[in-house]
C-alpha cells in the first residue's frame, strides 16, 4: 500500500514537473520591473529590504531612500553600511506626518528624497531603486502624482524599482508590473498592546 501511493506520488510530481518547466521554458522576456508593495498589513518595507539583499548578494548596486523613516534608527542601515559599494542607503524622512505636523516641511522633504530617487533612477549604475514610503507621500499630495508616474514611466529598461507604503494610487497600480497588497490578519499592536520591536519594526 506503502509503496503504491509512493509510486503514484512520484507519477504525479513527475508530472507536474513536466508541465513546470514547460511554462518556465516559454518565459523569455527579461527587463525592470516596476515593483508596488501596498495594503494594511504589515512587511511593505521588509519585503523590499529582502529584494534589496538579494540583488547585494549578485553583486548589484541598488539605491534606498527612505520617504517616512528617516526619524528612526533602524536595524537596515545599520546592515547596509556594511555593504558601501552596493547600496547607497539615504533615510530622508522626518517621521511620520502626525509627529511632524509641518506640511510645508514635509512638501520639503518629500521633493528633497524624490529627488534622489530620480538621481537614482536615472543613473544606469543602480540596478534596483527603492523608494520606500513613496505611496504616503503621494497620498498626502507632497508630490504631484503626474510626476512621479512620468518619472517611472521613463526609468531605464533594465532598472527594477520598488515603491512600498500604504494607499497606492490606482494609476500605480496599474502602470507597475508586480503588486503586491498585504493584509493584515492579526498584529500584537493592536491585539496585544506589543510596542514597536527593534528586529521586527525597525
Amino acid at each position: 500500500m506503502i509503496e503504491r501511493t509512493e509510486e503514484r506520488h512520484a507519477e504525479k510530481m513527475k508530472k507536474k514537473q513536466a508541465a513546470q518547466n514547460k511554462i518556465v521554458a516559454a518565459k523569455t522576456v527579461e527587463k525592470g520591473l516596476l515593483i508596488v508593495h501596498t495594503g494594511k498589513g504589515k512587511g511593505k518595507t521588509t519585503a523590499a529590504l529582502g529584494m534589496v539583499v538579494r540583488a547585494i548578494g549578485h553583486g548589484q548596486k541598488v539605491g534606498v531612500v527612505q520617504f517616512v523613516k528617516g526619524a528612526m534608527a533602524t536595524g537596515e542601515k545599520l546592515v547596509f553600511d556594511a555593504f558601501p559599494d552596493n547600496v547607497e542607503f539615504k533615510p530622508m524622512g522626518e517621521g511620520f506626518t502626525w509627529d511632524t505636523q509641518d506640511r510645508a516641511r514635509d512638501i520639503a522633504v518629500a521633493r528633497e528624497a524624490w529627488e534622489e530617487v530620480k538621481r537614482m533612477i536615472a543613473d544606469p549604475s543602480y540596478a534596483m531603486v527603492l523608494a520606500d514610503e513613496l505611496n504616503i507621500v503621494l497620498r498626502y499630495d507632497y508630490l504631484p502624482l503626474n510626476e512621479v508616474l512620468e518619472a517611472l514611466r521613463a526609468k531605464p529598461a533594465m532598472t527594477h524599482v520598488i515603491v512600498t507604503g500604504r494607499n497606492a494610487p490606482e494609476a500605480l497600480i496599474e502602470m507597475a508590473d508586480l503588486v503586491t497588497e498585504m493584509t493584515s490578519i492579526k498584529h500584537p499592536f493592536r491585539e496585544q498592546g506589543v510596542k514597536a520591536q527593534a528586529g521586527i519594526e525597525f
